[in-house]
């Protein structure tokens, strides 16, 4: 049995972040009447009760949780119980200013808001220890404990001493010696030789551009120390409670973490999934946005996985913040549940009257029960229930794999490049759309994964790439697989060292690339034509394909056919082993690349779950069940492979299904 189906018990999960300690305990017993009508069966309880739990040092006041979470369990209400780390009471800002973390600049980043820890300060992760022993031994057998919620949306980053300090120590872990370090950062540039590691300090505000391995492994570094504390929390509760998963919240698409690495130290992954201020519900990319990350979370679980929280209205940190037309919470709930997930939940459950987030929605929203908002909650939870029981541990199987990698994402992401306008987060999920828009099921991997089983790869833009996944892709391709590979890929190692040439040599065998002379990349709006009449825009290359090689094996399918690189190659396809590369050295035009992506698909024997689909129709198969989801604001009517009863509403569709604005669809065959 899997660690999230220890959870589910063949139920899909539905609740949200309960935070009784904002209300008086006259509104508690109101809490749980509205979770039952609305059918509630899991609440996320302590996640910021730090002060409320500890109110100073040392200190426990834990009567109040006691009543909270034996009033949720005799009415049936699951408990996913949160140490309260992320935000630290005010008194250990006070009594510790070292706890507090210090910016770039040497500023102190002072008490008043949320998540002001060094994730290196000894002083902060042994309170947090404390806390975490003291809430495992006294709730570790409580009835109503399903999961463990460490922490909350790890974010923070610090460059404080005691950051220093432990930087040195896992440089040293990394390199072994000075010498090393010297070599993989190139310090001979600026003469920034280093002779010893005590003169090694956390990039902090420097007179021009720092260090960019140093940057590079200060993420690295980051990452991994918000990971040890993370583990620290999890290695107590795991200890008490054995059988008990742990989780925390990822954030939808986080540059901060390296999710790959995180995700393997979790029993349960679950993600927060808000709308993209560039991807809002109003914007053609919002639903896209919304795959990618279940699409990403899925693949980091291996599985099933949580949406740990989600708006049921508008958010509160937009310039704008418009609440969800009719229809849309249930849609993107659905969505999720189509790519995976087996909980549906939110932040939070009762909308806060003071604070910073009162203007974030809430389950129950300052309306009330007699709300539009509630009423759909009610509405979705019923349908939740029905369906559940068909789709709770079932997988959703992909055929294809987008390569994404957090290291290769925040050497990209540095100053100093030849464009600061190729940004990463926004090549991948350019790319995702163009599938997503053609119903093309797809994981995320990371460049050294086993990618056998995906008869289609595609590599968006992957600025640094290690020789283990290089090598990894040069065996996919020889071994018959296919890779369509974006721009600017391959063009530095691990230490963020450009690759002899520009591009490996490795990659520019595959592409069937003779030399890469320079990068041209374009200024905002500019834009370029191909020779087959389409549009492409960011970047160009100036290259050479290999001699001899144009016909059977090489062809060009696009050139430039105007700007400087006029006539030169854009688009290669090549014949490599038993499989095919492609390489783009240009961003294509969103309709351009759509159908590139598709011809390879084709070639590679991938099809879309359906075909002909009206534009807006998401169609997803997860188990037995196919779902259709209608992100258009009108209906629109669907044909069918063949007859199915949809499970939401018990109708029986023979040759098409009607769905309306924001309408969807679980069918069974």
């Amino acid at each position: 049995m899997s660690a999230l189906s220890r959870v589910t018990g063949g139920r899909l999960r539905f609740g949200g972040d309960y935070n009784p300690e904002q209300w008086p305990p006259s509104v508690w017993a109101e809490d749980v009447r509205l979770m039952r009508a609305a059918g509630v069966n899991l609440a996320t309880v302590g996640v910021f009760s730090w002060a409320t739990l500890e109110p100073r040092p040392g200190a426990r006041e834990f009567g109040w949780l006691d009543r909270v979470l034996e009033l949720l369990h005799e009415n049936g209400v699951d408990v996913c119980l949160a140490t309260p780390t992320a935000s630290p009471p005010p008194w250990m800002g006070a009594r510790y200013p070292e706890t507090l973390p210090r910016d770039e600049h040497g500023q102190t980043v002072w008490y008043g808001s949320r998540q002001q820890f060094c994730a290196s300060s000894p002083v902060y992760r042994e309170y947090a220890r404390r806390i975490t022993e003291d809430l495992a031994q006294r709730y570790g057998g409580h009835p109503a404990l399903k999961l463990w919620h460490v922490n909350n949306e790890y974010c923070t980053f610090c460059w404080c001493d005691e950051t220093a300090r432990h930087f040195r120590r896992w440089l040293r872990d990394r390199y072994g010696s000075v010498e090393a370090l010297n070599t993989a950062w190139g310090t001979a540039f600026w003469s920034q030789r280093y002779d010893s590691w005590e003169e090694i300090i956390p990039p902090r505000r420097a007179q021009y551009l720092h260090n960019p391995t140093q940057l590079l492994d200060f993420r690295r570094f980051t990452s991994d120390a918000l990971l040890e504390c993370f583990t620290g929390e999890r290695d107590i509760l795991a200890g008490h409670t054995p059988d008990i998963p742990v989780t925390t919240n990822f954030m939808p698409l986080w540059h901060g973490q390296d999710g790959w690495r995180w995700a393997a130290e979790e029993d349960v992954v679950s993600v927060d999934i808000y709308p993209d201020p560039r991807a809002g519900w109003d914007s053609p990319d919002g639903p896209a946005h919304g795959a990618l990350v279940q699409d990403l979370t899925r693949s980091q679980a291996g599985g099933p996985w949580m949406l740990m929280e989600q708006a049921a209205g508008p958010v509160n940190w937009r310039g704008v913040n418009h609440p969800k037309p009719p229809g849309l919470n249930r849609l993107w709930s659905l969505q999720a549940v189509a790519r995976g997930a087996d909980a549906v939940c939110y932040f939070q459950w009762r909308q806060s009257r003071q604070g910073s987030e009162k203007f974030h929605s809430g389950m129950v929203p300052h309306a009330g029960e007699h709300s539009r908002t509630f009423r759909e909650v009610r509405e979705l939870g019923a349908e939740l229930a029905r369906i559940g029981p068909e789709v709770t541990g079932t997988r959703v199987t992909a055929s294809v794999a987008v390569l994404h990698d957090w290291h290769s994402w925040w050497a990209d992401g540095q100053p100093g490049r030849p464009s600061a306008e190729l940004d990463y987060a926004q090549v991948l999920t350019s790319w995702y759309r163009a599938l997503w828009e053609q119903n093309l099921t797809t994981d995320l991997a990371h460049p050294e994964h086993d990618l056998s089983g995906y008869p289609l790869v595609v590599l968006p833009h992957l600025y640094l790439l290690s020789d283990a996944a290089l090598d990894n892709l040069t065996g996919y391709v020889r071994d018959g697989g296919t890779l369509v590979c974006g721009c600017f890929t391959g063009v530095a190692d691990s230490d963020d060292r450009i690759r002899e040439g520009g591009m490996d040599a490795r990659l520019r065998a595959l592409a069937g690339i003779a030399t890469l002379h320079e990068w041209w990349p374009l200024h905002p709006g500019d834009e370029l034509t191909l020779d087959d009449g389409s549009p492409a825009g960011l970047w160009s290359e100036e290259l050479d394909i290999v001699s001899g090689a144009a016909g059977d094996t090489l062809t060009v399918p696009a050139r430039y056919a105007d700007g400087e690189l006029a006539g030169r190659p854009a688009v290669l396809r090549n014949r490599f082993g038993a499989g095919t590369a492609w390489y783009l050295s240009t961003q294509p035009g969103h309709g351009a690349l759509r159908r590139l992506l598709a011809d390879a698909a084709a070639t590679a024997g991938v099809s879309p779950v359906l075909s002909g689909l009206p534009d807006g129709v998401e169609a997803v198969r997860r188990g037995g069940l196919l779902f259709l989801l209608n992100h258009r604001r009108g209906p629109v009517t669907v044909p069918l492979p063949g007859p199915g009863t949809d499970l939401l509403t018990g109708t029986h569709h023979t040759e098409e299904v009607t769905l309306d604005r924001y309408g969807a669809a679980v069918l069974r065959s």
